[in-house]
């Protein structure tokens, strides 16, 4: 964002929303991509934290049983990631745990 502002010449002490920044810009923040980015980032924070995220671990790699309810399953969490990445969860798993490997894995994300 504050390249955009300085392309305008935008000074710091004037009180421009970003919204008016990207207006100006005729940009438009991509709002599915900001969703996806932060929730491959949120998976890498759990997966690196063992002691910390040791339960949401074992939810997220689906390890818990009992009965499923009526209906239609829903969308998973880790199915969005899944599809948007084109890695199984295993796959997922793995890269999660290296910061580097997720940096490449959210940068593909943000370039579409």
């Amino acid at each position: 964002m504050w390249l955009y502002r300085r392309m305008l010449r935008i000074s710091w002490t004037e009180h421009i929303t970003n919204e008016e920044v990207l207006r100006r810009m005729k940009k438009n923040r991509e709002l599915m991509n900001i969703i996806k980015v932060r929730k491959l980032q949120y998976l890498g924070h759990i997966m690196r934290n063992d002691s910390k995220y040791s339960l949401l671990q074992i939810i997220m790699q689906g390890k818990i049983d009992g009965r499923r309810g009526p209906g239609r399953r829903r969308i998973s969490w880790l199915h969005n990631l899944r599809k948007w990445t084109g890695k199984t969860s295993t796959e997922l798993f793995r890269i999660a745990v290296n910061k580097v490997k997720l940096a490449r894995v959210v940068a593909n994300i943000r370039t579409g």
